[in-house]
């Protein structure tokens, strides 16, 4: 069964919400972005993830002192590094981890293999920061890339309209949306609820009743 990530969560009723719906990870953004949560907001958040439930802070090129804070506060189950972070600085810090990769042409996803990471997320160029900006790229790009369908995370302009064909075209080991659950820059419950349902079937339908 193909894993979802609520990714850019600042809200207490957006976690209840990915919570309830069956999220199988949070993401927590500490890069400059329209999302960043501090350390703190991010520790009031968390206590509402219950355990099972990842929790991913988003860096971009972070010091290993902002690292061990935030893993450590929180506490994060895994590290996402969105910036130019070498392959044997993430080795070095040592946490579990997610490299993720702008993918312009097929040589950006073969990049993916000169890192040693627990999964490789593959995004859409950013905008005005990495990651982000709602668009998606050429999935096809990922076929031929070898990488291990258990250890991909497809992000990138998902939403409710092409959710299906991504999950169908690339089969990744988990999704990871944002922009896709938001309206007008801000998170939305409903999108989110009706973005898990769409994944996961109708599965957790009992959920959203009993809220």
């Amino acid at each position: 069964m193909t894993k979802v990530k609520i990714c850019g969560l600042k809200e207490v009723q957006h976690v209840k919400a990915a919570v309830l719906g069956g999220a199988d990870a949070i993401g927590f953004v500490f890069a400059p972005s329209k999302r960043q949560v501090s350390i703190e907001q991010a520790q009031q958040l968390a206590q509402h993830v219950p355990e099972g439930i990842m929790k991913i802070g988003v860096f971009v090129n972070p010091t290993p002192e902002e690292l061990q804070l935030a893993v450590s506060s929180v506490p994060l189950d895994y590290v996402q590094y969105h910036g130019e972070e070498t392959p044997a600085f993430i080795v070095q810090q040592g946490y579990p981890s997610i490299k993720a990769l702008s993918v312009h042409c097929a040589e950006d996803v073969q990049a993916a293999t000169n890192y040693d990471v627990d999964y490789y997320l593959f995004d859409a160029p950013g905008t005005d920061y990495k990651g982000g900006s709602g668009h998606t790229f050429d999935w096809t790009l990922l076929e031929a890339a070898g990488i291990q369908r258990d250890k991909l995370i497809l992000a990138g302009g998902l939403k409710l309209e092409n959710i299906q064909e991504a999950l169908s075209l690339v089969s990744p080991s988990m999704v990871d949306v944002s922009s896709g659950v938001e309206t007008e820059g801000s998170k939305d419950t409903k999108k989110i609820e009706a973005f898990l349902q769409a994944v996961r079937g109708g599965e957790h339908n009992d959920k959203f009743n009993r809220k």
